[in-house]
């Protein structure tokens, strides 16, 4: 028999926080020991939250009886899957019902979950929605292998603790998109201090970092005469191209503007020195320059080819928010910054892929060409220009 009083108190302990629990993971592993505990014959509990994320729709913890948490994700094509739709879990987090089912009824088989777990030797199967404030479902099973299942002050027991658990998942929920947004729209860095507390206008840092400004070369002929459908799906592709190489090697991406990219890679926070990251910098522009120049895109008979630019500088700027008094920007300035912007058009002008900065050139030794003296706007002196040596031909 289920001790009632011991799931008052998990249930309490749920709507307190779980506060012995570091993480979702240790939450999920302490709540179904204390369960187990009470007396609740459990074999296998899950659950599974849908997230607010640009690739994933879900997210799922499943704990084992003598075994570890496991965790996973899924895409939004899961939800088109025979996985999805033949599973009871598509029932709850559609419709918000609860589904109990014997594996071993004839019911059962044309749900694929539950011919895995009559393998198994699951005898009861139940899931349970969790329904959060804003009346979406989410998901939470529950199995037994003791013959003849679950009796039901047990299943009453997991009833009475969806609330609880359902507002403990809501509060992690949120905290975690919140970061992950930030993480999507403004990096990772930025993300962090923001949801720190450093969202006062005017707020900024001082940061010495290698700087990266790119953009796409002939963008707007190519706005011009393609559908705006498709030039945004090659805009994609060609910032995959960028994006994973900036992030592989210690970078952030701060801001995409238009076909342009701005990104920065921080010395302070990087292992090594102020040449080892302007070296990864470097490998990542050779490593993007590549993938730009193997990305095709099919319109029509034609073949679509793409070139860029890539200008690289270091040095230090400020990095914070800026904008008007309710309406923030958490960005980079200073002169450094515009350097880089203006290196970039040289670098268009010259026909070249990855140009640099005689401040970065000489951090960076190695395998450069140097293409002259310009005429910067905005500063006083000329500034020396450096491209690679094997675009020289």
């Amino acid at each position: 028999m289920v001790d009632t009083a011991k799931i008052r108190d998990l249930a309490e302990w749920l709507m307190d926080g779980a506060r012995s629990a570091a993480t979702p993971v240790q939450m999920m592993a302490e709540c179904c020991e204390r369960l187990v505990a009470a007396g609740a014959p459990i074999w296998r509990v899950g659950v599974f939250v849908r997230t607010l994320h640009p690739e994933i729709f879900g997210r799922s913890f499943i704990w084992r009886r003598g075994g570890e948490v496991e965790t996973g994700t899924v895409g939004f094509d899961f939800l088109d899957s025979p996985a999805f739709k033949q599973s009871p879990l598509a029932i709850v987090v559609t419709d918000g019902v609860e589904v109990r089912a014997d594996p071993f009824s004839a019911a059962s088989e044309g749900f694929p979950i539950l011919m895995d777990l009559r393998a198994e030797g699951v005898t009861d199967y139940l899931a349970l929605p969790m329904t959060f404030m804003d009346r979406t479902a989410h998901a939470s099973s529950w199995t037994t292998t003791r013959p003849g299942g679950f009796t039901d002050d047990e299943v009453d027991a997991f009833r009475s603790l969806m609330p609880a658990l359902s507002r403990y998942t809501e509060i992690v929920s949120l905290r975690r998109t919140a970061a992950m947004l930030l993480d999507t729209y403004v990096g990772n860095r930025a993300g962090e201090r923001i949801l720190g507390g450093q969202i006062r206008r005017g707020h900024t840092d001082t940061m010495n970092a290698a700087i990266w400004l790119s953009d796409l070369r002939g963008f707007t002929p190519l706005s011009d005469r393609l559908p705006a459908e498709t030039v945004v799906e090659i805009l994609n592709h060609y910032f995959d191209c960028q994006v994973a190489a900036i992030r592989s090697h210690g970078g952030e991406v701060l801001k995409f503007m238009g076909d342009g990219l701005l990104a920065v890679f921080p010395m302070a926070e990087q292992d090594g020195d102020e040449e080892t990251v302007c070296g990864r910098a470097l490998e990542a522009a050779r490593q993007s320059r590549a993938s730009v120049d193997a990305l095709e895109y099919r319109v029509g008979d034609a073949t679509e080819r793409f070139r860029f630019g890539v200008a690289l500088h270091v040095g230090q700027l400020l990095y914070g928010n800026i904008g008007g008094a309710d309406r923030l920007d958490f960005t980079c300035i200073g002169p450094a910054v515009n350097l880089a912007a203006r290196l970039e058009k040289i670098a268009s002008r010259l026909k070249r892929t990855v140009v640099a900065s005689e401040a970065f050139a000489r951090v960076c030794a190695g395998g450069w060409a140097d293409l002259g003296a310009f005429p910067i706007a905005g500063f006083a002196s000329e500034q020396r220009v450096f491209g690679l040596q094997d675009e020289a031909a």
